[in-house]
């Protein structure tokens, strides 16, 4: 690539290009004199708008495209949500940056804007996550839980129309958007475990592009680092996808102002579930260790999770 120019490859929906834009502005700041452009590529998921997405073959249906346009040299970079991301990249990619994360939990957005608790006997609330069904389902089993696919603008629209009574979105996409005044609740990791890495962004580029490596060192957080890295650890020794109700989070018990060596000591948590989508069966674990051994720490949590026989669930939707 030229060392003056940088070519990010998004899709095109509001919040992707809100979080492209994000990005291509911070890396302005960073390089004074780099031109940053974006690439609106239209993914396998923005076509297929009608059903869940495990029945178009999970999250890869979010990146695939845009990876072949890494591959492919059309663009430098991608930006994804990293929830979006699968557990194994493309070859030849990597994963080179994780900025600072927002906010990992799930947002509650109902017509009346009354909390989950005070939702009316049998309401719908939509969404088109396993994990949130399996959750929604354990608290409350009286909800009748739809499919709700679509941008965020779209869902907000079924709510505000009575299609649903609630969803159930990301308070990061949420958040970003501008729609933080929409959310009736923010439903606390320990009632709703969120996605692995819901909250941050994926900086996406190939394996060997040194430059944009060096482009990109300047956003990398290091908290953010360590709490995807425990997650997707988790994910890849359960074998997860969009295809499987699993949820994880890893916080760090470090203040906001800590430094990158001060992050390595703390201690990191980190929690993880998996469970069926009618919600009458959920496994939950903990772990606990230093934050700089985030990789082992997912590793671990996904044996303890097999133990308890999360196997057996995930067996049911290989």
């Amino acid at each position: 690539m030229n060392q003056d120019k940088l070519i990010i490859g998004t899709r095109g929906s509001a919040l992707a290009r809100w979080q492209a834009e994000h990005i291509a502005a911070r890396l302005r700041q960073a390089h004074p004199g780099l031109t940053v452009e974006l690439s609106i590529i239209v993914t396998e998921g923005d076509r297929f708008q009608s059903g869940p997405v495990v029945e178009i073959g999970g999250k890869a249906v979010w990146v695939k495209e845009i990876e072949v346009a890494l591959a492919t040299r059309t663009v430098d970079l991608a930006v994804h949500s990293l929830k979006d991301v699968p557990a194994e990249l493309a070859p030849g990619l990597a994963l080179v940056a994780i900025p600072e994360r927002a906010d990992p939990r799930d947002a509650l957005v109902s017509r009346t804007g009354g909390d989950l608790v005070s939702l009316p006997q049998g309401a719908r609330v939509g969404t088109s996550s396993l994990r949130r069904v399996c959750q929604l389902l354990a608290l409350r089993n009286d909800l009748k839980v739809e499919v709700l696919r679509g941008n965020v603008d779209t869902r907000l629209r079924k709510v505000a129309e009575g299609v649903v009574d609630a969803a159930v979105l990301a308070c990061a996409g949420l958040d970003r958007l501008g729609y933080g005044d929409r959310i009736s609740e923010r439903l606390g990791t320990e009632r709703m475990l969120p996605a692995i890495g819901q909250g941050a962004l994926a900086l996406e580029a190939r394996a060997d592009d040194a430059v944009t490596r060096q482009l990109v060192a300047a956003l990398v957080d290091r908290r953010g680092e360590l709490t995807v890295a425990a997650e997707r650890a988790l994910l890849r020794g359960l074998g997860g996808s969009c295809r499987t109700p699993l949820g994880g989070h890893a916080s760090i018990a470090a203040s906001a102002d800590a430094s990158a060596a001060d992050i390595d000591r703390a201690t990191m948590t980190l929690r993880g579930l998996v469970g069926r989508p009618d919600g009458t069966e959920i496994l939950r674990a903990e772990v606990q260790g230093p934050a700089a051994r985030a990789t082992s720490l997912g590793e671990r949590l996904a044996t303890e999770l097999r133990g308890l026989g999360a196997d057996r669930i995930l067996a049911e939707f290989g």
